[in-house]
C-alpha cells in the first residue's frame, strides 16, 4: 500500500495592505522623523506642518507588516501621539481589478 502525500493547505492569496495615520511629534524632531519615516519600505509622507503634524500613508503585504510599520513609527525618538485614520486590506488581485466609471468606460 501506498502513503498519501500529506495535505497541505492551499496558499493564501497575495494581499495589500493600506493605511493612513496622522503622526504628532515634537515640532525640533520634525526633520528626522520625516526621514525615519521614508526610510520604512512603502511609507509616503503627504503632508507636514511646522507644528509637528505629518499625514503618512503605509502599504504593507501584510497585517504583521502593518503592525511593524506603525509600531516602528510609534516608537520613533519624538513621536508624542498617532492616530490611525483609515485602514484598508485587500487581495493584490481585486486591488488589481479595473472597475468601470459611472460612464461604462
Amino acid at each position: 500500500m501506498s502513503a498519501l502525500p500529506p495535505l497541505t493547505a492551499p496558499a493564501a492569496p497575495a494581499e495589500l495592505h493600506i493605511a493612513s495615520m496622522v503622526v504628532h511629534c515634537t515640532p525640533r524632531r520634525l526633520a528626522d522623523i520625516r526621514l525615519a519615516i521614508l526610510a520604512i519600505a512603502g511609507a509616503e509622507i503627504h503632508g507636514a506642518s511646522d507644528t509637528g503634524k505629518l499625514v503618512v500613508t503605509l502599504e504593507a503585504p501584510s497585517t504583521q507588516d502593518m503592525m511593524a510599520q506603525i509600531s516602528e513609527i510609534q516608537r520613533l525618538d519624538g513621536v508624542l501621539a498617532s492616530a490611525l485614520v483609515y485602514q484598508h486590506s485587500d487581495t493584490l488581485a481585486a486591488m488589481n481589478e479595473e472597475i468601470d466609471d459611472v460612464h461604462g468606460s
